[in-house]
């Protein structure tokens, strides 16, 4: 028998909700922001939190049903590669591409105007040349 070896090729994470209120984040996710790190936008959907910090992008994807699965994922925006940014009705995606190959996709859905623009800002700080 004969077994194939799964890579992941992509990770997707969907959110909806903007924090507004930094202080309500959980102590799990405060607890991976340096103290000369400033948080710029922090989102969550039911089990998944993203922050983005004036250096890096973390994303928490927790799987509630698998009570100690917990996977961070850390990226600092100098090893972005390329990236894009998708504008809809309704929706933002940010593409990246990272200096190891990995494919990143985030949609957010429920978006306004105004959440566009906060995006914008966010995905222009990580894209600037340092």
């Amino acid at each position: 028998m004969a077994y194939i070896k799964f890579k992941e090729l992509t990770k997707y994470f969907d959110f909806k909700e903007e924090i507004i209120d930094i202080e309500t984040l959980p102590e799990y996710v405060k607890e991976y922001v340096y103290e000369k790190e400033k948080i710029i936008l922090a989102y969550k959907n039911s089990k998944d939190y993203a922050v983005f910090t004036d250096k890096r992008m973390l994303l928490f994807d927790r799987d509630p049903l698998a009570v100690y699965y917990k996977k961070v994922h850390v990226v600092p925006y100098r090893s972005i590669s390329t990236s894009a940014i998708n504008y809809m009705p309704g929706k933002v995606e940010l593409l990246f591409s990272l200096d190891s190959s990995y494919q990143l996709h985030i949609n957010f859905v429920g978006m306004n105007h105004q959440k566009k623009e906060n995006l914008k800002q966010v995905f222009r700080l990580m894209m600037r040349p340092e």
